[in-house]
């Protein structure tokens, strides 16, 4: 069969089983858990991973679904989901959470409340089943608006990189699928696919960038912002990944000793390194201490250069309750507090 005369649900499969093979997201003997709200990104890639693991790929599935209570037709989806997978013999599992206390309890909007209690109940199922991946729906043009958001946050480069195909046991095999694809998928499918109208609603900062920031670019700047944004991604990806080598190399060379509590690196030949190079490292230091760099700041980073620079033993700060930099004897420790 001509590529020119493949249907859109043949183009969107092979475009998906081509960013699972380019990511490596998926591989012989997985078991996947696949998180599943009855929207047609999350039934597309059900209906998609269902076929693959009977056709194409030797690995299991499993489905979970968590019911935000937030909206009336939140116990509809839930049924829909359930019966699909009773339908397709997929092993199943629901969870009923209420989004609005959870979100009050923490001080926190329901956005963030939801989005923590799913990715909790995707890891509990995940070791209640013994699963190895969790298989979220996430596509391009939620990368788009990912990024678009970081922007008006003040992000970083690396809020530039938008949402990665696979971090940690988290795979996104729609991340290079369009919005459009997806729905045409579901129709030709017949998937029916439950559509939540929240999304239509701009209450929240990501519909206004979905369906008013994105849509007036497209109008009166450019056309294929998407694609303009997607080369942008990649090449702040690279450009990253270059700099995060960097930083691992300079820590290989600075490195005088590191434990599970504390990190020490030669204060010389740290301030002898360019400024963006020592932030890198610092963010490096701080991911290997506590699992991940997001409790420190900029204006901690300059704090902690600014100290180093200044090349005077027995001086200290505390960035934040969490950690302690301490420069001595030629050296910086970096510890952990308890």
């Amino acid at each position: 069969m001509k590529r020119q005369n493949w249907t859109e649900s043949q183009l969107l499969c092979k475009k998906v089983e081509n960013t699972i093979l380019k990511y490596q997201l998926i591989e012989k003997g997985d078991k996947l858990v696949v998180a599943v709200s009855g929207g047609p990104d999350s039934i597309c890639l059900l209906d998609y991973l269902r076929q693959c693991s009977q056709f194409n790929l030797s690995f299991h599935i499993i489905v979970a679904h968590l019911n935000h209570g937030l909206r009336k037709e939140a116990d509809e989806e839930e049924e829909y989901v359930k019966n699909y997978c009773e339908k397709n013999e997929i092993e199943f599992y629901a969870k009923r959470i209420d989004v609005e206390k959870l979100a009050h309890t923490n001080k926190i909007g329901t956005e963030e409340a939801g989005r923590m209690a799913r990715y909790e109940f995707l890891n509990e199922v995940l070791v209640q089943t013994d699963a190895t991946k969790i298989a979220i729906a996430h596509n391009k043009n939620d990368n788009i608006e990912t990024i678009f958001l970081n922007l008006l946050r003040g992000s970083g480069v690396e809020g530039l990189k938008g949402i990665e195909p696979k971090r940690g046991n988290i795979i996104r095999p729609l991340i290079e699928c369009e919005r459009f694809e997806i729905e045409k998928y579901c129709e030709e499918n017949q998937l029916q696919p439950r559509i939540d109208k929240t999304n239509l609603e701009n209450i929240y900062q990501r519909n206004k960038i979905r369906n008013i920031v994105i849509p007036y670019i497209q109008k009166e700047f450019n056309p294929n912002i998407i694609k303009t944004m997607e080369r942008l991604c990649d090449i702040v990806t690279k450009e990253d990944e270059y700099m995060e080598h960097q930083a691992q190399d300079s820590y290989q060379k600075l490195l005088i000793d590191e434990k599970e509590s504390e990190i020490t690196i030669h204060l010389k030949e740290f301030n002898l390194l360019e400024t963006v190079i020592k932030a890198r490292l610092i963010r490096y230091i701080i991911k290997r201490l506590f699992g991940s760099s997001k409790s420190i700041e900029k204006i901690h980073i300059e704090d902690i250069i600014k100290l180093c620079s200044n090349n005077v033993g027995n001086k200290y700060l505390t960035p934040n309750k969490n950690i302690k930099v301490l420069v001595k004897e030629k050296k910086i420790h970096f510890i952990m507090i308890a």
